[in-house]
């Protein structure tokens, strides 16, 4: 067993819950803008808030709340996009003692059941008539269920309104009652195998990774004197968003809320707000990164991008060796060269993101080594860290000076992390949670010694940089009893320009197969470029052709990476992405390959029984070594 932990934390004791951060900002500094919203109709202005008028609407959202017999310990669901009112509501709940429940706006009817009833909620905040239909199919089944507000509908104003007659002394006694241990939310797990679980997640447990990452890594979040801008449009239903919501707020950072991140969407709040650091999943980089290579394709300049690209990830290699002490630096060649694509590529492709960004982080899942090297050659570091549900968030961070590319980082300071002999990531901190709701069995399951068993496998090296290689209950094990970790494959085959989504399944199976989606924007500007001649059934054949055979080059690029027994035999390409919406996504964008084995069951079973019905005689393991595929 392997065990790291760095200095003690830099943060400071809380004394209260999180709804102080927003009185005392105001009486601190109470002319700074601290949320930002979109204007009406569309436009691509943007309304500053203060932080004086932020709290007095947290007053008066929390006054209509206390009117509506929101007492302590109550627990109110949240079931909407990331926006304005969600930071005001949650803040209002604290406010009053009242615990936040998130859930995701797309979660099946059967999810929002389960969570309102599980965690005893009394109210409900729905974002749009959607929402109260689906609500309104499972109130008969929830006897604690009070109130159904509805954003779109006025809930605030609602709230605002019916609140006017309760003093201001009643907010504040009880805002004055809310410990640090008390608990602040109930954030269910993503739930990509078996139910969700409601992780209790205290004040403490939530402040502690933003106020350490304020504390150690606030300066790089903007240029030096200039206040930080964030763009939040990952979910606040899941703890990372929630986590950045809470981080902003209490570090006095602008915040503007986007609910959509669609790549057209999301471009256009990034040129509008001009944010100075980006919060983002790795398929957030991913699609950005393919929207570059479309652009520069699609404006003659690919191979000048690619040439540009290959700079870039060299050069920051080299930089990566000089600050690790294993390397001289970027030679003069090396140099030149990037201060040339500095002036004519690198300086476009930030602007696309704003023109003001100047670092970013990543998390939900680990990203790959050669995404990273590109972003930091580009001049925009991305910090790679690692969370999960049950510690509010924040686990590792890259260190300042002492970035490692591929992996997630060390430990945050005042958290410890112990790697099982099993591989197993153990943490143990003041931000792990209080345990499972309703689950005792679970949480004695997770909890043992101080010790949070995380459920990822990974390693540490011998200075304490983290990688994450996986979860335990994802790994596969094919019937010849090989064991693959799936997530690194599916990490490569992303990097393709058309896959969007790569699921790698094998279990009971004789070898390893993958099922995967493409970018629908990069397919459609693969196939303008093609140019194939003849009429449209020869054409279509000829094109199918051409998939088929760029894609088999996105496994062959994937299976490089990995032994012969552990490569990818059979694939298939999907008709349709995985989503949230159809249940095969969770929030955080991550895979439930529960859920898309037994979607895809049929398609599984076909891929497999071609791949033998063209072998006339039985087979035996070591048959399996040749590459194969089934596209449709």
């Amino acid at each position: 067993m392997r065990e790291f932990a760095l200095a003690p934390a830099l943060a400071s004791a809380l004394t209260g819950g999180l709804a102080d951060s927003v009185f005392d900002m105001a009486a601190r500094n109470p002319t700074l803008p601290v949320l930002a919203r979109r204007l009406e109709g569309g436009s691509s202005a943007w309304e500053e808030v203060t932080a004086v008028e932020l709290r007095d609407e947290v007053v008066d959202v929390a006054k209509g709340l206390v009117a509506s017999g929101i007492s302590p310990g109550h627990r109110v669901a949240v079931m909407s996009r990331t926006r304005y009112e969600w930071t005001v509501l949650s803040h209002a709940l604290w406010a009053v003692g009242a615990e936040v429940v998130p859930i995701h706006p797309t979660s099946a009817r059967e999810q929002v059941e389960w969570i309102l009833r599980d965690a005893g909620c009394v109210a409900v905040v729905v974002e749009d008539e959607q929402g109260v239909m689906t609500v309104g199919t499972v109130c008969a089944a929830l006897p604690r269920l009070r109130h159904v507000w509805q954003l779109d509908a006025g809930a605030l104003d609602h709230l605002m309104a019916r609140g006017r007659f309760i003093p201001l002394t009643t907010v504040e006694s009880l805002r004055r009652i809310v410990l640090p241990d008390s608990t602040a939310a109930i954030a269910y797990t993503s739930g990509s195998a078996g139910r969700p679980r409601g992780c209790a997640l205290s004040h403490r447990g939530l402040a502690y990774p933003s106020d350490t990452l304020l504390a150690g890594w606030r300066t790089r979040a903007a240029p030096p004197g200039e206040q930080p801008r964030i763009l939040a449009f990952l979910p606040f239903s899941h703890v990372y968003g929630l986590m950045i919501q809470v981080l902003c707020v209490r570090g006095g950072i602008l915040m503007g809320h986007e609910p959509e991140y669609a790549t057209a969407t999301l471009s256009s709040a990034l040129r509008s707000f001009r944010p100075t650091y980006l919060y983002g999943v790795p398929m957030v980089f991913e699609k950005l990164y393919k929207n570059f290579l479309r652009t520069a394709q699609q404006s003659g300049r690919g191979a000048l991008f690619e040439r540009a690209a290959r700079t870039a990830r060299d050069f920051a290699l080299a930089e990566e060796r000089h600050r690790l002490g294993t390397g001289p630096g970027p030679g003069l060649d090396l140099r030149l060269q990037h201060a040339l694509y500095e002036r004519t590529v690198y300086r476009r492709l930030r602007d696309a993101l704003g023109g003001a960004v100047v670092g970013a982080t990543s998390g939900g899942s680990p990203l790959s080594r050669e995404l990273s090297l590109f972003y930091e050659g580009i001049g925009l570091f991305v910090h790679d860290g690692y969370g999960l549900t049950e510690v509010g968030g924040g686990i590792t961070v890259q260190p300042l000076g002492r970035e490692k590319s591929g992996t997630v980082g060390q430990a945050l300071p005042g958290t410890e992390i112990e790697v099982a002999d099993d591989g197993e990531i153990l943490v143990r901190g003041p931000s792990v949670f209080q345990g499972y709701v309703n689950d005792e069995a679970g949480t004695r399951a997770a909890l043992f010694g101080g010790w949070l068993a995380t459920g990822d496998i990974g390693r540490l090296d011998s200075e304490g940089y983290l990688t994450i290689t996986g979860r335990k209950k994802d790994v596969i094990i094919t019937s010849t009893a090989k064991t693959v970790a799936p997530a690194p494959l599916e990490q490569r085959l992303r990097m393709h320009p058309l896959v969007h989504q790569a699921a790698v399944i094998g279990d009971d199976r004789p070898c390893v197969g993958a099922l995967i989606t493409l970018d629908p924007e990069f397919l459609a500007h693969w196939r303008g470029g093609l140019g194939l001649p003849g009429d449209a059934p020869g054409r279509e054949t000829r094109e199918e052709n051409a998939l088929r055979e760029e894609i088999a080059r996105a496994v062959a690029a994937a299976n490089s990476t990995v032994s012969r027994a552990e490569s990818i035999r059979v694939w298939r390409v999907l008709p349709q992405p995985f989503d949230a919406a159809n249940g095969l996504l969770t929030p955080s964008m991550k895979l439930r390959r529960d859920a898309i084995v037994r979607h895809y069951a049929a398609e599984i079973d076909a891929m497999y029984e071609a791949r033998t019905i063209r072998r006339p005689a039985p087979e035996e393991p070591a048959d399996w070594q040749d590459s194969d595929n089934v596209f449709r």
